[in-house]
């Protein structure tokens, strides 16, 4: 295969994740659906799942117990997560035509009421399947089903007029984080176990480290949101004094996790969590502080893997404890 070759498969690659450096001229209306929904970003809340079964203390590998644990990364990822990402783009088509014109929107690609239809077609499959959920559980009160059209309305006002919280660099990316560390975690923990008061603040404050990653996402769309009139924390701060922001939102925040750990005598799990966190610490010095544009999407590949796998090692502790 040729370098141009290549560089045009990568770049329709990154385009049907969802990514940043995406070819134009797709076709396929299904594509262009999927395109819109962000693979990509399904990742982290299909994880939080995970985190949340482990948490609970109560998943056991059993047919039944998977089955329900992969209807609820449907529910959170393609579904949901689909649904954010679709009406943020449909908010977003005025930032798009500056910073992305080749998306979906911007580009013609999609009309409006095509777009309009998929997020309704989202939203309404992923509530349905949060009570199928709660069914299955047998929850006398639908808290599955609540979780989901919770974060389907903080997806909205996330980015939707009148509110749009993402204008606000802090309590936009606070929702953000919590959205895609806390409200999975809750549902993957509400499926298997009892969801209780230790683990929605733990998990809330897990997502102050989520606050730094979100942060991560507003560099590729600076000169947009300055244009704009949106008030995210490069905007507001400059882009050295917002990297640095980020990265001490991420490790912070994770050190109080594991000092947490520490403190109801889960040692082992607080020291896997600590190695973890250094070489996310070491993929921000080399990538992310010395050019936060150029580098992004590369400091995101290397060093968030780390940060994962630390949330499952948290609810991996939590469940060991008993929550």
């Amino acid at each position: 295969m040729t370098k141009d070759n290549l560089e045009s498969q990568n770049a329709k690659t990154r385009q049907m994740l969802g990514m940043k450096g995406a070819s134009t001229g797709e076709t396929s209306i299904w594509k262009i659906r999927l395109q819109l929904m962000k693979p990509i970003t399904w990742i982290p809340l299909i994880w939080g799942v995970v985190c949340g079964a482990a948490s609970s203390g109560e998943f056991t590998w059993t047919l039944e117990n998977v089955l329900k644990a992969a209807a609820c990364m449907l529910m959170s990822g393609p579904l949901l997560t689909g649904y954010t990402q679709t009406i943020n783009d449909f908010y977003d088509r005025e930032i798009d035509a500056i910073n992305e014109p080749y998306r979906p929107i911007p580009s013609g690609a999609i009309s409006i009421p095509q777009v309009v239809t998929q997020f309704i077609v989202l939203l309404l499959g992923g509530i349905g399947v949060a009570y199928l959920l709660d069914l299955s559980a047998g929850h006398s009160f639908p808290i599955i089903a609540f979780l989901a059209a919770f974060g389907s309305l903080l997806s909205y006002i996330y980015s939707a007029p009148p509110l749009k919280l993402k204008q606000n660099g802090w309590l936009g990316n606070y929702a953000l984080g919590a959205s895609y560390i806390a409200l999975p975690w809750w549902a993957g923990h509400a499926l298997f176990g009892q969801l209780t008061p230790t683990i929605i603040a733990l998990t809330l404050f897990y997502s102050l480290a989520g606050l730094g990653i979100a942060i991560v996402n507003d560099f590729k769309s600076v000169e947009g949101d300055r244009q704009l009139g949106l008030k995210s924390l490069p905007v507001m701060f400059g882009i050295g004094t917002a990297a640095w922001i980020c990265v001490l939102m991420i490790d912070i925040f994770q050190a109080g996790i594991a000092a947490y750990l520490i403190g109801i005598k889960e040692n082992l799990y607080a020291t896997i969590l600590i190695l973890l966190i250094i070489p996310q610490i070491t993929f921000q010095d080399m990538y992310f502080l010395r050019d936060p544009l150029k580098n992004d999407v590369k400091y995101q590949a290397s060093a968030q893997p780390f940060l994962v796998l630390g949330m499952l090692v948290a609810g991996l502790a939590l469940g060991h404890s008993g929550g």
